[in-house]
């Protein structure tokens, strides 16, 4: 149990006084301009107040052309200082660190919620996505940059970057999605030059002692894990970063691609030479045991979320109890507005099959 609840140090800013970290997390709770709102206050603050080491924002967009889902937290205009001040201060009060994770959807930008066609590396005829142009990939890299000042400005401890998932930084990381002909395509290096310039320009522009991380995850959405494994070792080794989040959809899981099965994805990852940077993985860490059991297979950290969803104070559930394991599912509309889900926070969850018990019919 002591690894758990031993505190984890950064190169820069504070201290995690745990190895739990709260897990991005799609909420559509808040304001159609990406204000946040006071439901999306409570239940971030709830969880800060019950424990986590680190609690990070949902995935909140750094150009408004780069909304992935209704109700997305903003961090792309001055407007949205006064919720994050506020949300910065609430969290850091409560003794965690605060994060944004800064993200932009690319092609995965619904035309109907942005008013236009979405952008992405390369045209995708499925989505009807248009090829960014290279002024504008340069002003998407300082759109990030300038969100993580933002950030930084409204008092948050650091940024992760959402490299993952298939949003636009991980199109510009697929060899099959990214067709560019510049300097932004091609290579697997041309295709991650846009990830490192992001990384260079908030390092540059932001203070000192100011935390950056990344989210990769290495499967699906047209990335290939020795890619994804090559660059996260090449991350870890120029030592920009304080932290490196593996979005592994399941910790137990073996790898997809057959010429790496037969040991878990997450072997993959914590085999490299990370010198001074923290890894953490995510994917279906629920009970306990599990968490342990990844930091005794070489991760620094945990990166919890459905479990989070369930219990604000998981991180306290489970020193109180080391063989805890969270509410059996499905769990009731109450159980989560006692857990300060807002209405739409409860309504997208309810899409989650077998997560919100459905209502008896006659």
């Amino acid at each position: 149990m002591n690894d758990l609840f031993s505190p984890l140090t950064f190169t820069h800013g504070p201290a995690m006084k745990n190895r739990f970290m709260l897990a991005p997390l799609t909420n559509l709770q808040s304001r159609p301009d990406g204000v946040l709102s006071d439901d999306e206050f409570a239940w971030l603050t709830y969880r800060a107040e019950g424990g986590f080491g680190l609690t990070m924002t949902c995935a909140a967009h750094v150009q408004a052309i780069g909304q992935g889902f209704p109700g997305q937290l903003g961090v792309f205009g001055d407007q949205h200082l006064p919720g994050l001040s506020q949300l910065a201060a609430a969290i850091k009060a409560k003794g965690s660190i605060a994060a944004i994770q800064l993200h932009h959807a690319g092609m995965r930008s619904p035309r109907e919620l942005i008013g236009q066609a979405p952008v992405c590396p390369s045209e995708d005829a499925e989505t009807g996505a248009r090829a960014l142009t290279l002024s504008e990939v340069e002003t998407l890299r300082d759109d990030f940059v300038a969100a993580a000042v933002r950030a930084q400005t409204a008092g948050f401890d650091g940024v992760e970057i959402h490299g993952a998932h298939g949003y636009v930084l991980c199109q510009f990381l697929s060899p099959t999605i990214n067709r560019r002909e510049d300097r932004y395509g091609g290579s697997p290096e041309n295709r991650a030059r846009l990830v490192h310039e992001i990384i260079d320009g908030i390092r540059s522009e932001c203070r000192a002692d100011f935390q950056l991380g990344i989210r990769l995850s290495p499967e699906r959405f047209g990335v290939e894990l020795a890619e994804i494994r090559d660059l996260a070792q090449i991350l870890m080794k120029a030592g920009k970063i304080d932290y490196l989040d593996m979005s592994l959809w399941d910790v137990a899981k073996e790898p997809v691609e057959e010429a790496f099965q037969g040991r878990s994805l997450m072997s993959y990852f914590t085999e490299l030479d990370r010198g001074a940077v923290r890894l953490g993985v995510a994917g279906k860490i629920m009970a306990a045991a599990t968490a342990r059991e990844c930091l005794e297979n070489g991760a620094d950290y945990v990166l919890i979320g459905r479990a989070a969803i369930l219990h604000h104070d998981y991180p306290q559930k489970v020193q109180a109890d080391p063989d805890f394991v969270p509410a059996a599912l499905p769990v009731t509309r109450e159980h989560l507005r006692n857990e300060r889900l807002g209405p739409a926070f409860i309504d997208y969850m309810n899409t989650w099959k077998g997560f919100v018990a459905q209502p008896e019919t006659a």
